[in-house]
């Protein structure tokens, strides 16, 4: 096999032309078999194969640096890259990473795994280049939908002024171009931007500025000629008008046209215009299953590879709950409109958009539009329910604080995926959302542990008088540990174990609740009695219970996933602190402040001790017992606490 004598893009210029066919065929290979094992972003790395292959067999990485945006189609690169015997570890603990990582190889210059970052970022390194007086080529990858990110267009913005070793290659597998349209399109591009055409532009500018007055005025006219010309046959006036030489489109798996484009740019003098590249491309190529259904196959679990079928088949998961429950919300309330950015299937609205389309926005790869479009809305008596991933809305917190909490307005944010996500690792993990919530005055916190607390909240925030966030983690609902049919109250926390004279309260945040119930279960074993607090909302605490459990009980543990700094147990230990219960053991279980790294669910959480395990050692720990042998004081639950 060809692919195995390639540890370099140096082995790869090695290989003579009419061979890269058969290198794409073997790495597509390889991608589907690694991820139907491991699971990961299958269609879009099978569709930028031939475009992978081109980019490093013309191209001089990591002398010239490439930054894949978002980065789920560097699979090709990876293995391309000297990490092809390595690649069955892909997305495993301690094996390679999901998406580029800058610690991970020098060919990955870029850390990436958000949306449209990479245009700023190649513009950074071109004007670095620049400044060391470097001839080297800063190359961004970026997809169609991607570039419509308004960081994207800042960059273009920018990039348009006299960064000429610049190039953009626009990964485009959505967009439908006529073939006449297309054709001419390609003939144009390729014969005015060509090696041989631009020889023939710097002689006749050579030429035509040797006439005195009117040589000057003569140059000019031809190049605004090209430049309506080039607009008129092709779907690249908008970025010309940005100040950069438009290519395209290309086909993106035509092997021979892109090395030759690509040949052609590389060997054209660097000037002050940025170049950008229109490639189509076909996601999931090569495979059938991820050519029929992409958006299926965009990022998966483990599957069949034969049947394209997934290996596992979880119960119902959290984005379902929230999905049955905006949908009967919807039909309830025709005030309730849903806003997600370009994450309709992921965030589970594809059931809202479907049974009220008018109600229903998706309003692209533009998470901070998102939220001041909501907050807009509401100043009409709407009620929106913005939902979106936890670390992708880290990128709107300015509209959240400015647009949202600081006007009080009625905005409900449905944060999926908060918690550690698992495989996708520290780009997707959402540890930091308690923490940089929490923060913000009017905002109410909340986070459910079932499906039947979901609905409560849910439903409470739409009716609140002001902005409410509801986070709940990736994967399956625990089945309900105590079935309360108390109406919803903000800032009353719910007791869901209890024992007689317990010795240690486990305040567990959302998902965290099962867990903790099962480290009574284990505890009660052992002669220890735990009371299991669901706090429901983190912010507003409930300060009546906490208070209590800190003169009668004494011993708290706290456990949520996100960071301990200025998570939950933080907001415990604040209070108790300045509440001046001096004489209070508490312990808070959570993630430490740094960034975590991929591998699975269970294992990160083991690994933290914010598993059952975990919180079982954690209350003979705070006990210093470890034979089970446990002092409880004498203490009894309260009335409105049973109930």
């Amino acid at each position: 096999m060809i692919l195995n004598s390639i540890n370099s893009p140096d082995d790869l210029k090695k290989i003579d032309l009419k061979f890269l066919p058969e290198i794409c065929a073997q790495v597509r290979e390889q991608i589907v078999d690694t991820v139907s094992k491991n699971g990961g972003h299958i269609a879009s790395s099978l569709g930028v194969v031939e475009l992978t292959v081109a980019l490093h067999y013309i191209f001089d990485s990591p002398k010239d640096k490439i930054v894949w945006d978002v980065g789920h189609q560097s699979y090709a690169h990876k293995i391309l890259t000297g990490r092809r015997d390595s690649f069955h570890t892909l997305r495993q603990k301690g094996g390679l990473g999901g998406f580029p990582k800058i610690n991970e190889s020098p060919h990955d210059i870029f850390g990436t795994g958000h949306a449209s970052t990479s245009i700023s970022a190649a513009t950074g390194i071109a004007k670095a280049f620049k400044r060391k007086g470097l001839d080297n080529r800063a190359i961004a990858v970026i997809g169609d939908g991607a570039i419509s990110g308004g960081l994207a267009f800042e960059a273009l913005n920018n990039a348009g002024h006299k960064v000429g070793n610049l190039i953009v290659i626009l990964n485009d597998n959505e967009m439908s171009i006529s073939k006449s349209v297309g054709a001419i399109s390609k003939f144009l591009s390729i014969h005015i931007h060509g090696k041989a055409f631009g020889r023939i532009k710097r002689a006749l500018r050579k030429l035509l500025l040797l006439i005195p007055v009117w040589g000057k005025i003569a140059y000019k006219l031809t190049q605004r000629i090209e430049a309506t010309s080039v607009g008129f046959f092709t779907p690249g006036s908008l970025f010309e008008s940005f100040g950069f030489h438009y290519i395209g489109p290309l086909d993106g798996h035509n092997l021979e046209e892109l090395t030759s484009v690509f040949k052609d740019v590389k060997e054209e003098p660097i000037n002050d215009k940025p170049i950008l590249i229109h490639v189509l491309t076909k996601k999931g190529k090569g495979y059938y299953h991820a050519e029929t259904d992409p958006t299926r196959f965009h990022g998966i679990g483990p599957f069949e590879k034969a049947t394209g079928k997934p290996l596992k088949s979880g119960g119902k998961t959290y984005t379902k709950a929230f999905s049955d429950s905006i949908l009967k919300l919807g039909k309830e309330n025709n005030k309730i409109v849903a806003i997600t950015a370009a994450m309709a299937p992921g965030t589970g609205l594809e059931k809202f958009a479907k049974e009220f389309p008018d109600r229903f926005y998706d309003v692209g790869i533009a998470e901070g539009h998102a939220v001041t479009f909501a907050a807009g809305l509401t100043t009409e008596g709407f009620r929106p329910v913005v939902a979106i991933y936890s670390t992708f809305l880290q990128r709107a917190i300015d509209g959240i604080i400015h647009d949202v909490c600081l006007q009080n307005l009625p905005v409900t944010f449905a944060i999926d995926r908060a918690g550690v996500v698992g495989d996708d690792g520290p780009t997707h993990n959402g540890t930091f959302d308690l923490t940089y919530l929490r923060m913000i005055p009017n905002l109410t916190l909340l986070a459910p542990r079932s499906a039947e607390t979901l609905d409560k909240m849910l439903a409470f925030a739409t009716q609140h008088n002001g902005p409410v966030a509801m986070r709940y983690p990736r994967g399956a609902v625990p089945e309900e540990v105590f079935v309360s049919n108390d109406k919803f109250t903000s800032g009353k926390a719910e007791i869901v174990w209890t024992a007689e004279k317990p010795s240690v309260a486990i305040w567990a945040v959302g998902h965290w609740v099962a867990e903790a119930c099962k480290a009574a279960e284990l505890l009660k074993k052992e002669g220890i009695n735990v009371v299991v607090v669901d706090p429901r909302s983190v912010k507003p605490l409930d300060t009546e219970l906490l208070s209590e459990h800190c003169e009668k009980i004494k011993n708290i543990v706290t456990v949520e996933e996100n960071i301990l700094t200025g998570g939950f147990g933080s907001a415990v230990s604040e209070w108790i602190t300045g509440e001046g219960f001096n004489n209070v053991k508490l312990k808070t279980l959570g993630l430490p402040a740094r960034f975590i790294e991929h591998g699975s669910q269970e294992d990160l959480r083991a690994e933290h001790l914010i598993d059952s395990k975990g919180i079982t050692a954690t209350v003979r720990q705070i006990l210093h017992h470890s034979d089970g042998a446990v002092e409880s004081p004498s203490y009894t639950l309260s009335h409105r606490q049973l109930t």
